[in-house]
């Protein structure tokens, strides 16, 4: 099987001007690799820089210092190679959910060699019968489904998901979790999850990248070492959830979790 999706990152550092002309570093010197394959969580205090990272390895920002590596070749602007999929959906609401799908092949110049594989998606996705339907049509978890497609069309070497589910209610949201660890396991690309859910993560990964407030550094890599499917209730996935709260520091804090991004 071919090997693909190998992502390096290394001493990677980044910045953001403020309004009084000074600047704050959200990533100092960042080091960590993905292996093909993989499913990553990225997880961390609020306003870590979790989506940061994510945005430098779609290529949608810059790095001040360092580098990123997909399969060897350093990332400098977006690519094909690096679907990514936001908390909005982000559908154009005037374009029907195939022209949506389409939109990549579309911009790739291929449309009329490949638009074959449009019909394959939608039953990847569990759309069949949405072809012509808007985007005000879909449910937001059927949304999330066209944007995943849409993302998927180009066959990327990895998956960046950016807090997919947040704007989800909690029954679709853990629908949607096992909708796409079904793709990830059809497909087996790099997949890379910024998420505010511990639980979430615990579920998804296999492992899960703890981050520190920032200027974040890594806190903690921890392999998930349970089969799936996982159950949320069991001994082991609950004294993860632990391990991970304490290192978040907040195991036994009076206050509320703030976890999130």
């Amino acid at each position: 099987m071919e090997t693909r999706g190998t992502i390096q990152i290394k001493d990677l550092s980044k910045g953001f001007p403020q309004g009084d002309g000074g600047s704050i570093t959200v990533l100092n010197n960042i080091s960590l690799e993905f292996h093909s394959g993989e499913f990553i969580s990225l997880i961390g205090p609020s306003g870590c820089g979790k989506s940061t990272l994510l945005r430098l390895i779609a290529g949608l920002i810059s790095a001040e210092s360092g580098t990123i590596h997909l399969d060897g070749e350093q990332v400098f602007k977006p690519g094909y190679e690096r679907g990514l999929v936001f908390q909005d959906p982000t559908l154009f609401p005037w374009k029907t959910v195939w022209e949506n799908i389409a939109f990549g092949l579309r911009a790739r110049g291929v449309y009329r060699e490949e638009k074959h594989q449009i019909p394959e998606f939608f039953r990847f996705v569990g759309l069949e019968g949405f072809e012509k339907s808007y985007p005000h049509h879909l449910s937001g978890g059927m949304a999330q489904r066209a944007a995943l497609a849409r993302a998927l069309i180009n066959n990327p070497k990895a998956l960046l998901l950016d807090e997919p589910l947040g704007a989800l209610d909690a029954f679709t949201r853990m629908n949607m979790q096992d909708e796409i660890l079904k793709i990830w396991e059809e497909r087996r690309m790099t997949t890379i999850m910024v998420t505010h859910d511990v639980d979430e993560a615990i579920y998804m990964a296999d492992r899960i990248v703890v981050m520190s407030a920032r200027p974040a550094k890594i806190e903690k890599i921890m392999a998930v070492e349970m089969g799936r499917p996982r159950e949320r209730d069991h001994p082991d996935f609950l004294e993860l959830r632990a391990k991970i709260l304490q290192i978040l520091h907040f195991a036994g804090s009076r206050r509320e979790p703030e976890y999130n991004l």
